[in-house]
C-alpha cells in the first residue's frame, strides 16, 4: 500500500475546497494544506486583507488555483455571492470547511446579549448558510466532505466561554444530525474539534494561564495549526470514506 507524504501526493486533485476563514491561524493552514494536497481552494476572510491576498499570492504561484474572497459568513446574501463567484471561476464546491469563528468572552453573568448574539451569528448562522448553499450541488454530484472546526470547549465547556461553548457544541450536534441526512448520498460530514493551538486567540492569554493549559496537556504543548489541518486533509480524502458523524479530537490528551 502506497504510504502519504506530508504533501498527501495531490489525493484531493480536481477537487474544489470552499474554507471560511481562511486568512489566519488555523484556517491559514487548512488553505495551505487542502492547496499541497492538490485542490482548488477558495477561502473567505472578514477584515485581514492584506494576509489573505498575500496567502492566495503565495499559493498561486505554486501553480495552484487560489482565491481570497472578502465576506461576513453570518450574512446569507454575502455567503451566496461568494458561492456563486466560486462556481463560476472554479466550477461546484465538493468540499466545505467551516472554519470561521470568533470569541467574546466574558464570565456568564457579566455577557451582554450582543455578546451572545454575536458569537451566535458568525459561529452557527454562518455554519447554516454556507452549508445550505453548498449542500445542494454535492448532492447532485452524489459525492462530497463537510468538515466543521468545533474546539475542545463545545465537548468540556469552559469558563468565561458559555456563548463560545454554545456554538462548539451545537457544530457537533449539527454535524451529526447532518451525516445521517446525507449519509445515503455519498457525502460525509464530520467535525474536528482543536484543543489549545499556537494561535492569536491562544496567544493573547496570560502567560500563566497557557502554562496552565500546558500543564492540563497530557503532550504537555500547544498544538500546531498545521496539526489540525493534517486532520482536515484527512477527513477530505479518500482514506476517510468510511468516516461520517465523528468527531476528531485534536487536543494532545487534554480531552479524551
Amino acid at each position: 500500500m502506497e504510504t502519504n507524504n506530508n504533501n498527501h501526493d495531490g489525493e484531493l486533485k480536481g477537487k474544489v475546497c470552499l474554507v471560511t476563514g481562511g486568512s489566519r491561524g488555523i484556517g491559514r493552514a487548512i488553505v495551505t494544506a487542502m492547496a499541497e494536497a492538490g485542490a482548488d481552494v477558495a477561502f473567505t476572510y472578514q477584515n485581514s486583507k492584506a494576509q489573505a491576498e498575500a496567502l492566495a499570492a503565495v499559493l498561486t504561484e505554486k501553480g495552484i488555483q487560489c482565491k481570497a474572497l472578502q465576506a461576513d459568513v453570518a450574512s446569507a446574501e454575502a455567503m451566496q455571492n461568494v458561492v456563486k463567484q466560486v462556481l463560476a471561476e472554479f466550477g461546484p464546491i465538493t468540499i466545505l470547511v467551516n472554519n470561521a469563528g470568533i470569541n467574546r468572552d466574558k464570565s456568564f453573568l457579566k455577557m451582554t446579549k450582543d455578546m451572545w448574539e454575536e458569537v451566535m451569528h458568525v459561529n452557527l448562522d454562518g455554519v447554516f448558510h454556507t452549508t445550505q448553499l453548498v449542500a445542494q450541488d454535492m448532492v447532485g454530484a452524489g459525492w462530497g466532505r463537510i468538515i466543521n472546526i468545533s474546539s475542545i470547549v463545545g465537548q468540556t465547556g469552559n469558563f468565561g466561554q458559555a456563548n463560545y461553548a454554545a456554538t462548539k457544541g451545537a457544530i457537533i450536534s449539527f454535524t451529526e444530525s447532518l451525516a445521517r441526512e446525507l449519509a445515503r448520498k455519498g457525502i460525509t460530514v464530520n467535525a474536528v474539534a482543536p484543543g489549545f493551538i499556537e494561535t492569536d486567540m491562544v496567544n493573547g492569554m496570560p502567560e500563566a494561564a497557557v502554562n496552565q493549559v500546558k500543564a492540563m496537556t497530557p503532550m504537555g504543548r500547544l498544538g500546531k495549526p498545521e496539526e489540525i489541518a493534517d486532520a482536515v486533509v484527512f477527513l477530505a480524502s479518500p482514506r476517510a470514506s468510511y468516516v461520517t458523524g465523528q468527531v476528531l479530537g485534536v487536543n494532545g490528551g487534554m480531552y479524551m
